[in-house]
């Protein structure tokens, strides 16, 4: 079964509009895990636009006191020092480097050969030294995951950005990108990387993307959050979960 890790950032970012508690990102997290996700991911950013510092420790916390085994929580963003000793003091599952743009709404590319990989190695180090599992957001290229296994990451997390956007353009170019993703999948697993995807995967494009070859976890956030204002978050999280299980799903 692919797992399904909830990216609970919006819920922050509504919550941060009107200031106060209110919607609680720990009640979401509660409701997402409850509904049978696999994990929960955040992403951190310096301006703090949505999950702070505060909520990661919290999760962290809850997760815990959950004795849920079989539950992950996955922590994104830009390695920098503050980001870096976030992670240390939490000790996540999972930790996914992800390069950050200047002025950017959302991730908009991965990693890729041209990054310093000296100094990727020291912090994928780094982090396996804590025991934590470092995956890599890199662009759906084998010569960015053959860079990725060359910095000793456990895994590759392929940026789905594009190929989402020409599937909901409805153009062939969406099942040329996936064949690209395919090509790229099938490196990583042969050099012994695990295989993540996440960046506007949503119930439409899903049932293609789930044939990924070795894929073992999508990141889901806009999209899922956006449309539990209309249904529910349980109800969500269990449309998305029949997607990654069936080939084919109806979102309504």
């Amino acid at each position: 079964m692919i797992r399904l890790s909830v990216n609970v950032n919006k819920v922050a970012t509504l919550r941060n509009a009107r200031g106060g508690d209110f919607p609680g990102v720990l009640d979401a997290v509660q409701v997402i895990l409850a509904a049978g996700a696999g994990g929960i991911t955040v992403h951190p950013r310096a301006d703090q636009r949505h999950i702070r510092p505060r909520d990661v420790r919290e999760i962290a916390a809850l997760m815990r006191s959950l004795q849920a085994p079989d539950v992950e929580y996955n922590i994104e963003g830009d390695p920098t020092p503050e980001w870096r000793e976030l992670v240390h003091e939490v000790l996540p599952d999972q930790a996914t480097l992800v390069p950050v743009r200047s002025g950017e709404l959302t991730s908009e590319a991965g990693w890729d050969e041209s990054s310093d990989a000296q100094a990727m190695k020291a912090l994928v180090r780094e982090l396996k030294g804590k025991g934590i599992r470092v995956s890599v957001f890199v662009d759906p290229r084998v010569s960015a995951v053959e860079w990725a296994a060359g910095v000793g990451a456990d895994r590759v997390e392929l940026y789905t950005g594009p190929f989402a956007v020409a599937f909901a353009a409805g153009s062939g170019r969406a099942e040329r990108l996936f064949a690209d993703h395919v090509l790229a999948a099938e490196r990583a697993h042969a050099l012994g990387l695990g295989i993540n995807a996440g960046h506007d995967l949503d119930l439409l494009n899903l049932p293609l993307y789930r044939t990924l070859p070795h894929l073992s976890e999508v990141s889901i956030g806009h999209a899922l959050i956006g449309r539990a204002l209309f249904t529910g978050l349980g109800a969500v999280v269990a449309e998305y979960l029949a997607a990654l299980r069936t080939p084919t799903a109806n979102p309504g």
